[in-house]
């Protein structure tokens, strides 16, 4: 969940660690530090708070050296402070290490390491780390060794980036569970947790597995496994530019996200969608025509945002497909014993292809037999590596802690999903063009209401000092309800829920006075008439009520307090529509309290511990 920065080569390594880090500030963080080579020695430099705290405390001629690694903090064991910020150090500060992750037999390795004599000074996990590594490099090993002979005593997850004075030109980087990357430059080399800090200075890099770790100096590099066995990687080349993690004139990434749906959603279906013949064409799945038609079973593994998609593709995949679908949370699934069986295959959704829980549920579904596919943006992330086939959402680097349009592109793939598997099974010719013509024209409904995104500014005037909100939606519409939100949750800090909408009257109705506003997905489809009835009951009780309601719709302004109204669509592509004025109602909320909405109190862009 944190962030990795390390630098090889011959330039001063501090500026290009610093704005690293600030690359990285998207993916939530409480603390950061700096250790760098310098020639009075290694010199470690760390402050809570945002990387600004940091600066203030940098020398101002800067740390004079070209070797070097930085860290972002998300805490998980010890408070955020400045002690317990990365890097850290063994006993004399002659190593400095920084670690994505949790050592999980860390209270065991620490008790044996103060038997020794040895002095701790944080309260985390990952010190011991460092004091693992002295003691063996007091036996006599290089650095590159003694990290080996660390790494075979804990238990747990790690991405780690590590160094020493007495080897000044050398950084050690290994992953398992948490993500490393290694950036190939000219006479240089950087050490990364993604490519986000990377691609201003290369487009070349390798990425690690589980299990692997590389060395780098200024005269080159090599990639090992944990067990120091030699490998050799691949190096791939980063698509994208830098252009595409930038703000580019609006004042927050996540209204950048926002607005980027129309052209994101557009790429998802590039290529895949034959509008003229009502069929999509997924080739990424490595499945034949009758091996996707063998499928009798799919289980949808997801967390948060990535499993309300999950939750919308069970409607679109059962209604027409007509394959059983099953949507279970990540987290939950591997700490049971789920079923299955032949003709399961598992679909894995996740925006940076790195979530811990989702990765270890989907290894834990291929051990059982099982065929995994992967649904994820991030190219060459390890769930896209080990799955057995997927399909990239290619929505673009998404820096925006809060999801969206990685969800409109989860949502928009799982659609194309439906209309191949249903076409070779009951949906006809006729009903695959209807398809497949109504979700070509989905983009450009999208751009109508970011047209409107002041209007519902408007409305969050009126609502952004509520504390409650509760979010209705039937049928397709439900997953809409939950992740709006969500949304609202993430980034606002109000407690919101979502619910179908007649489930309103098995609990929540308890709630709803005139404090309580009801947010209703109150589209013209089947349910129409029974979230009416819904409507009315929230009136008799005082509840203010937003409804996100169709084109047109008259009755809705008269029942409602405040109408986002939406283009008219198909029912099944109706969330692709009505999550949009969701995202644009939190975002505006979040502003007018004052809140970071793009960074979050507590929340991480990728989730890489359990």
């Amino acid at each position: 969940m944190c962030g990795i920065v390390g630098y090889v080569g011959l330039r001063p390594c501090l500026p290009i660690m610093i704005e690293g880090l600030k690359r990285l500030e998207y993916r939530g963080y409480d603390s950061a530090g700096v250790a760098v080579q310098t020639p009075e020695g290694l010199r470690v430099i760390k402050a809570a708070g945002k990387i600004r705290e940091l600066e203030a405390r940098l020398p101002k001629d800067g740390l004079t050296g070209t070797v070097g690694i930085a860290h972002t903090r998300w805490a998980t064991h010890g408070e955020p402070n400045d002690t317990n910020a990365h890097p850290h150090t063994d006993t004399f500060g002659r190593l400095a290490l920084v670690h994505n992750g949790i050592i999980e037999n860390y209270a065991v390795l620490k008790a044996a390491l103060q038997a020794e004599g040895r002095v701790f000074a944080t309260e985390t996990d990952t010190e011991v780390l460092a004091h693992l590594i002295e003691k063996y490099r007091e036996r006599g090993l290089k650095l590159e060794q003694a990290v080996v002979k660390a790494l075979a005593d804990v238990e747990g997850t790690y991405g780690i980036a590590v160094m020493c004075a007495d080897e000044p030109d050398t950084v050690v980087g290994a992953r398992k569970g948490s993500p490393l990357v290694v950036g190939v430059g000219d006479g240089e080399y950087f050490l990364a947790s993604d490519v986000a800090p990377l691609v201003d200075h290369t487009r070349q890099v390798v990425y690690l597995d589980d299990g692997e770790m590389a060395v780098l100096r200024p005269s080159g590099f090599h990639t090992a496994t944990i067990t120091a066995e030699r490998i050799d990687k691949a190096v791939h080349e980063v698509e994208w530019d830098l252009t595409q993690i930038e703000k580019g004139g609006f004042p927050h990434f996540m209204l950048k996200e926002i607005f980027e749906q129309p052209s994101s959603v557009r790429n998802s279906m590039r290529g895949r969608l034959d509008v003229k013949e009502g069929l999509a064409r997924l080739h990424g799945l490595n499945l034949a025509d009758e091996e996707l038609r063998e499928i009798r079973r799919l289980i949808i593994l997801g967390c948060g945002t990535s499993w309300h998609a999950g939750l919308v593709g069970k409607y679109l995949i059962e209604e027409h497909a007509r394959v059983p679908v099953e949507v279970e949370y990540a987290s939950e699934f591997r700490y049971r014993n789920p079923v299955v069986g032949e003709g399961t295959n598992v679909l894995v959704i996740s925006q940076s292809g790195e979530t811990a829980d989702t990765l270890a549920a989907m290894r834990e579904a291929q051990r059982r037999g099982s065929r995994a596919l992967g649904i994820v943006n991030v190219v060459g992330s390890t769930i896209a590596r080990e799955s057995d086939g997927g399909v990239y959402i290619h929505a673009g680097p998404e820096i925006g802690v809060a999801s969206t349009k990685a969800f409109t592109g989860q949502v928009a793939v799982l659609t194309l999903l439906t209309l191949a598997l249903g076409r070779l099974r009951e949906m006809s010719a006729d009903a695959g063009i209807q398809l497949a013509r109504e979700l070509d024209s989905i983009p450009a409904k999208m751009e109508r209401i970011l047209e409107r995104s002041d209007a519902i500014r408007t409305i969050a005037e009126a609502y952004c000092h509520h504390n409650n909100f509760l979010y209705l939606g039937r049928g397709y519409q439900f997953p809409v309800a939950l992740e709006g939100a969500l949304k609202l949750k993430e980034i606002s800090y109000i407690h919101a829920e979502g619910y179908p909408a007649a489930e309103m009257k098995h609990g929540p109705i308890a709630l709803i006075d005139e404090h309580m506003p009801v947010v209703f997905l109150s589209t013209r489809d089947s349910a129409y008439e029974k979230v009416m009835s819904n409507i009315m009951e929230v009136r008799a009780r005082k509840g203010a009520i937003i409804a996100v309601a169709t084109d047109g719709d008259t009755e809705m302004t008269r029942q409602a307090d405040h109408v986002i109204y939406v283009p008219q669509t198909l029912s099944m592509l109706q969330p692709l529509l009505s999550v949009i004025p969701l995202q644009l109602l939190a975002y505006h909320i979040a502003v007018l309290r004052g809140c970071d909405v793009d960074q979050p109190r507590n929340l991480a862009k990728s989730v890489t511990v359990e």
